[in-house]
């Protein structure tokens, strides 16, 4: 989750595409469309600027990765080395007997005419070598951007056709009832029910058996075998046998819709509510606001804990939107890049549905991306304690581009900043309660609370206070207190301690913002994915 805003962009390549010259058999308007549409998303969103020239450079090196005794080389007037800095007045596909295609060089920002020249290196490369023809398009174009994304960061990447529509319906949910099947006391049956679902519209509830779909009987299928059955393409029909236990069958028919993922759960434990927060997809802040409401209308809940622990991260706004859920004011995040598109200070504005109850935070060296925005800005705004250890450390936000072969783009163009100005990328999250350095220290920590005392102070501080950018040994410097680690059972003991202590909750919280703008990490400069 990757942290993603999307956009799409249409841009026409012009009349610096060339005829197909049929260049072992590779498809000269559809490379050259995928280079220059790729190229021009690119260049004025990239962290750091970039010429055309550079990053159509680096994909070609992409053909030499297909076959290492082709090469790409610029060169200049007089067919010399070109030196450090100069401008290329050509670009060649050089051979083992020497040049076998030199074209002029584009201007550098020219993305069209960059695209174009690529397409006729790659056609020239597949005209001579038969590994680069059985490659194909496909190959070549993954070749030239896996080559071209060496050389930025390690989210931006290119995702070929098959994967990206895989990869859309992850995003977006896929095609179903709304409702999946489990194994339960050795029983098939439904084991939960989307709110709002086709399902749930047709009265389907958690229990029922299901005897067949489509005709197909159940019995004998494995659960992934029946859900396989349920899932389809949108707008189609399921006819639906069932019956509640010890009822009768009814037959029902429904039709698929997308259905996002479900990646809220909410438990009792004791006098906590505990809301596991999987990813972050296309509801889950309205998921999270129904669990905090439903926690916060029970007498007997003293306290939330948000359980991020391996969550990868997902949708940069809906970590948002979970944020908001919690908090009345103040920033919840900024992100920061070249394009105008790219910078937002997202601000809390819903007002806390819990009614102020205390907030634990949990995480673990997995948390990413999105979940590290949402402990960020609870533990900055002063809202809930965070308890685990350092978490991943993924603050850069990709924007996503679909190409003209159906693959899609990742880009990453803005960088994000907590609300207290610090970087999330590389740095992570810093808890407050420290799980990862053993029982021992756990509860002599837990011990000082109680007294009052913190004795993550200075490490907090010193995280809080670092800006980017960070060479790598002071990174390793500020996570060192709490080392990343997996989750394990002192989490949760740590979060009912801390509820059950509430002097000691208050003293785990972050200090008071000193500064008017400090929160919003220097008024207009703060700032992933």
């Amino acid at each position: 989750m990757k942290l993603r805003l999307v956009f799409y962009f249409l841009l026409a390549t012009g009349s610096a595409m060339a005829e197909p010259t049929g260049g072992g058999g590779l498809p000269h308007f559809l490379l050259a469309d995928v280079f220059g549409t790729a190229l021009a998303f690119m260049a004025p969103r990239t962290l750091e600027p970039i010429p055309v020239s550079d990053l159509t450079v680096w994909g070609l090196h992409g053909i030499t990765a297909i076959d290492p005794s082709l090469i790409t080389a610029q060169v200049q007037q007089g067919n010399q080395a070109e030196p450090p800095g100069a401008e290329p007045n050509a670009i060649s596909l050089m051979g083992p007997q020497g040049p076998i295609l030199t074209l002029p060089a584009p201007g550098s920002d020219d993305a069209a005419a960059w695209g174009d020249t690529a397409a006729l290196l790659a056609e020239a490369a597949a005209r001579v070598s038969p590994v680069v023809q059985q490659a194909g398009a496909t190959g070549v174009i993954q070749s030239f951007f896996e080559e071209l994304f060496n050389h930025l960061d390690p989210y931006s990447r290119y995702v070929p056709p098959g994967a990206a529509t895989a990869d859309r319906a992850r995003r977006g949910g896929v095609g179903g009832v709304g409702f999946s099947m489990a194994y339960t006391n050795g029983v098939l049956s439904v084991a939960d029910v989307a709110p709002g679902s086709p399902a749930d519209q047709a009265g389907v509830e958690v229990g029922d058996l299901v005897e067949s779909v489509d005709g197909h009987a159940t019995r004998g299928r494995s659960a992934d075998e029946v859900n396989q059955l349920l899932a389809g393409e949108v707008g189609s029909s399921a006819e639906i046998a069932l019956r509640h236990p010890d009822g009768p069958s009814a037959t029902i028919d429904v039709v698929r819709v997308l259905v996002p993922p479900d990646t809220v759960s909410e438990a009792l434990d004791g006098d906590l509510a505990v809301i596991s927060i999987s990813g972050f997809a296309g509801d889950t802040g309205a998921r999270l606001q129904e669990a905090v409401a439903a926690a916060a209308a029970m007498p007997a809940v003293q306290g939330l804990v948000l359980d991020l622990r391996d969550n990868r991260g997902g949708l940069l706004r809906q970590a948002v939107g979970a944020a908001d859920v919690l908090l009345s004011g103040g920033t919840i995040v900024s992100t920061r890049g070249r394009a105008p598109d790219s910078n937002h200070d997202f601000i809390a504005a819903a007002g806390d549905v819990s009614s102020g109850l205390p907030v634990v935070v949990l995480v673990d060296g997995r948390t990413a991306s999105a979940a590290e925005i949402l402990a960020a800005a609870l533990a900055d705004n002063r809202r809930a304690v965070v308890v685990g250890s350092a978490t991943l450390g993924k603050g850069l936000v990709q924007t996503i581009l679909p190409l003209p072969d159906s693959g899609e783009l990742f880009v990453t163009w803005s960088r994000v900043v907590a609300p207290r100005g610090w970087p999330i990328q590389g740095l992570g999250v810093l808890p407050q309660v420290c799980t990862s350095n053993g029982d021992q220290a756990l509860d002599q920590q837990l011990a000082a609370l109680a007294d009052g005392m913190q004795p993550m102070a200075d490490a907090l501080a010193r995280s809080r206070a670092a800006r980017a950018p960070l060479p790598s040994v002071e990174l390793l410097e500020l996570r060192a207190p709490c080392p990343a680690a997996e989750a394990n059972d002192s989490d949760i003991a740590a979060a009912h301690w801390l509820i059950d202590h509430p002097t000691a909750y208050q003293t785990a919280l972050l200090p008071p913002i000193s500064g008017a703008n400090e929160a919003g990490g220097g008024g207009s400069t703060a700032l992933n994915r």
